[in-house]
């Protein structure tokens, strides 16, 4: 299996193994950037060849090929050795985000002695638990250089910031028991303070350019050392505020998982390591494998590298076009691609919370350790139906993995997942399914070890045995 700290796999990974790699592979993924470079080294460390959406490709059965697109997006795909022009493409799909603070354009903020960074909430998270906790910066910066322009990854791998709580004297009983926030005065991290600053600033062997006023000159000074860089050639950024605790394992058994970013980084974790598990025998399969880790599903999707793009559409299309012969029908063998296709849409899903558990609908309560999740919803803010649910769960029946099953309750809001949307702009059948978890958005979340081995064995089993299941499936 795969050590820490390496992208090399060697062999399956087990019940043992399998959630300790989860989270050696969230703690090198502070960002979504960091989470498409982390799944780069594992899948180029294991044979895949590395493509880009703007060449053309000459593609080949039996082979193991990726692209990424922006940095947090990335596609991996093997091509069995039997496929021919017209069979499945069988997609599992995860996103590389979660919900964070990310460094405003400008963000050079400071109040009553202190520096602070400007910050803006990406997506919907728990914010309260972002307060007292040991916070770093993580992403993408942007330099301008003689040779050009490139993006350069930078993880400030140390706690630099801090969101401190209001002390409990100075708190009124009302503001205790609501623990309201207006979450742009109240979300200012600190930095440092102004006496610090300016002892800084005063020394000579400090060399952060004065003329970038847009953030604070030590972010500024961070960010060049740790990329060995002038900080002049920082034209801008994407930077994501974290937790710096690492994830761990965790309980008085070593039961569950201790970490940030499971939603979603464990579905992507395992989704990329069904695959290159899959990939080790492709001779004998029919069809296409792929797994999309896409950006900003908690945002929405809606971008050039989220799932509402075209990403899927034309990926199915460029892959029908790439085994088609002169002698056949391109538009005819793009239709028969797109109705032979499965898509699983993995996203975690909410197990019951034992103090809680009133929140779930009394039927529907699925539990750590009791298998992956099957997610309905009527009003297709999951893709799920009756079809696809029966298909995959005769997938984990043959392979022995446990599955549960969640609707929320009428009185309840229900999330969405890249299922629906991909779902409706594609046409494929669809299903989506999670791993139980707790603590959902929160800075720091909890699932079980063994619900980790058995997402990446369903993941597998899916790759590995769908095609079989599916020609008897008589249901248009």
């Amino acid at each position: 299996y795969m050590g820490e700290g390496s992208g090399i796999v060697t062999m399956s990974l087990t019940l043992e193994t399998c959630a300790r790699e989860c989270v050696n592979f969230i703690n090198r993924s502070p960002s979504p950037f960091h989470a498409v470079e982390s799944s780069v080294q594992r899948l180029l460390a294991n044979g895949f060849e590395q493509l880009s959406e703007r060449d053309g490709w000459k593609l080949e059965a039996n082979k193991k090929y990726f692209f990424t697109r922006n940095q947090s997006t990335i596609v991996a795909f093997t091509a069995g050795g039997k496929y021919k022009a017209g069979n499945g493409i069988q997609v599992i799909a995860a996103h590389t985000d979660s919900p964070h603070p990310k460094v405003k354009p400008i963000s050079t903020q400071s109040s009553n002695g202190y520096v602070q960074v400007g910050v803006e909430l990406y997506g919907g998270g728990l914010w309260h638990t972002w307060f007292d906790r040991d916070l770093s910066v993580a992403g993408r910066v942007i330099l301008n250089e003689p040779t050009g322009v490139r993006g350069a990854l930078v993880n400030i791998d140390r706690p630099i910031l801090r969101i401190p709580n209001l002390a409990i004297h100075l708190t009124g009983a009302d503001e205790r028991d609501k623990f309201s926030f207006n979450k742009e005065d109240k979300l200012l991290p600190i930095l440092a303070t102004s006496i610090k600053e300016n002892l800084e600033k005063a020394d000579p062997s400090s060399t952060v350019a004065a003329a970038n006023t847009k953030h604070p000159a030590l972010l500024l000074r961070m960010l060049s050392q740790q990329l060995g860089v002038d900080a002049s050639t920082i034209g801008d950024f994407e930077l994501s505020l974290y937790d710096n605790q690492q994830g761990t394992i965790g309980g008085a058994l070593n039961e569950f998982v201790f970490a940030a970013r499971l939603d979603n980084l464990c579905s992507s974790f395992c989704a990329l390591e069904a695959l290159i598990h899959s990939s080790r025998s492709l001779e004998e399969d029919e069809n296409i494998h792929v797994v999309c880790l896409f950006d900003h599903e908690e945002c929405g999707s809606q971008s050039a590298h989220g799932a509402a793009s075209s990403l899927l559409e034309r990926l199915v299309i460029r892959l029908a076009a790439s085994f088609t012969g002169p002698n056949q029908n391109q538009a005819e063998v793009e239709e028969r691609t797109f109705r032979n296709s499965f898509v699983v849409s993995a996203d975690m899903a909410h197990g019951v919370h034992p103090n809680y558990s009133e929140k779930h609908e009394k039927n529907h309560r699925p539990q750590l350790h009791k298998g992956v999740v099957f997610k309905y919803n009527s009003n297709q803010r999951y893709a799920s139906n009756s079809v696809t649910v029966a298909l995959l769960r005769a997938v984990a029946a043959k392979h022995n993995v446990p599955v549960q099953e969640f609707v929320v309750r009428n009185d309840s809001p229900c999330g969405t997942t890249v299922g629906p949307i991909l779902a409706a702009s594609t046409g494929i059948r669809t299903v989506d399914i999670g791993a139980p978890q707790l603590s959902m958005h929160s800075i720091r979340e909890m699932c079980g070890t063994d619900d980790v081995f058995h997402y990446y064995s369903l993941m597998t089993a899916f790759f590995q045995s769908f095609t079989e299941i599916d020609r008897n499936m008589k249901i248009d």
